[in-house]
């Protein structure tokens, strides 16, 4: 049933490697990755840059490119900003930390919680994202490694920042370039560091425009532009890995798939929440496993062409959300799962937000919105 998650992930490290690995780095130990032994490393997370989008357009990122090779690839799902950046900082998979989507429904509280920006009472970055972080753990256990995040000013104080970020330095930049000066100095001002570098211009233009604008490219030779100041600015001790929290699919407005409220595809069902090409159905309280299993076969029948279409108990079984499922992320996911495989996106028809404006979407488990660049540079060039 989830074969396309699975043949996308086969063989590649995930998200959850990535710190690991710089630690083993900058311990002198080698790790899966086996990257060289450095002093400080540098992780530039790119939003929204998929690998066969960056494929696609490596005329535009000729510096980005020039060693990146096909192997050199990497796995997140769920394919969205908040699962794939909690991933990376607290290296592991959704099923343990939480984050399993852009927004899901609250079963003690009866609310859907947007996990991006709907930080509120009810909802403590403190505990609810549920495993402490690689910065946390450098901080609390004597390491001489700073642990440095750099990004935008406006993120500083968010919710996402204090649950997946908690126990960096954090600093501050406007621009791409402006991250990468920042970033530089930092470098000089530490002697050994471990810096996390967030991006979120080209998954801003790819959301408002699709990646396949020319707004979106704009952006993509201002980030290649920046990642040479950055690989020409570090020493030959610090090591570069580049890489992104999911990819992105333009989906034109006649492609939104509507289901009328009261078609039986919801009958049932509490809430709606998750991604438009990732959808969680929570059924009313205690619904039985045969009720999932019937509303599933109801999605099958209808949607089955466009989508795979999976139980919670399925998808938890299947390993969707990683080898180990903490119970509390558990209750968070859906009792049904619909993952569009084809070009489409879900909404119920009284959904008027604004995601029906989003031309670039994510979320779901094809290779276009699962698998990111890991692009090594600096000390960690091949």
């Amino acid at each position: 049933m989830s074969s396309m998650l699975f043949s996308a992930a086969s063989g590649r490290p995930t998200l959850s490697d990535v710190l690991p690995n710089s630690l083993a780095s900058l311990r002198g130990e080698t790790g899966s990755l086996g990257l060289p032994e450095t002093r400080s490393v540098v992780v530039m997370l790119v939003d929204g840059l998929g690998a066969s989008m960056l494929r696609a357009r490596t005329g535009h990122a000729r510096r980005l490119t020039a060693e990146w090779r096909k192997k050199d690839t990497a796995f997140s799902f769920p394919s969205t900003t908040v699962a794939g950046i909690t991933s990376l900082t607290t290296a592991t998979r959704a099923g343990e930390h939480g984050l399993l989507g852009y927004s899901l429904f609250d079963r003690a509280a009866g609310v859907i919680r947007n996990q991006l920006s709907g930080w509120g009472d009810g909802m403590d970055p403190a505990t609810w994202q549920l495993r402490r972080t690689i910065f946390e753990e450098l901080r609390d256990g004597g390491s001489d490694v700073q642990s440095i995040v750099v990004g935008m000013p406006q993120y500083r104080d968010s919710g996402l920042t204090h649950a997946s970020l908690r126990g960096a330095l954090y600093l501050e930049g406007g621009t791409m370039q402006e991250r990468v000066e920042v970033t530089l100095r930092a470098l000089d001002d530490h002697p050994r560091a471990l810096i996390y570098l967030y991006n979120a211009e080209l998954d801003q233009a790819g959301h408002a425009h699709g990646w396949e604008s020319d707004a979106w490219l704009a952006r993509l030779e201002e980030l290649d532009a920046a990642f040479e100041g950055l690989a020409r600015g570090v020493d030959a001790g610090t090591g570069i890995l580049v890489t992104a929290d999911h990819g992105m699919i333009d989906i034109p407005r006649h492609r939104q798939i509507d289901v009328d409220d009261d078609d039986p595809l919801f009958d049932g069902v509490l809430a709606m929440a998750g991604e438009p090409r990732l959808r969680h159905l929570y059924l009313e309280p205690g619904a039985t496993a045969d009720a999932a299993g019937d509303l599933r076969d109801r999605w099958i029948a209808s949607q089955g062409a466009r989508a795979t279409i999976v139980t919670r108990q399925e998808a938890v079984s299947e390993g969707w959300y990683g080898p180990n499922v903490d119970p509390v992320a558990a209750e968070r996911i859906g009792d049904v799962v619909v993952a569009a495989t084809k070009g489409v996106t879900f909404y119920a028809t009284s959904m008027q937000s604004g995601a029906r404006l989003v031309v670039g979407q994510h979320g779901s488990i094809t290779p276009e919105e699962t698998i990111v660049p890991l692009i090594r540079a600096g000390a960690f060039t091949r």
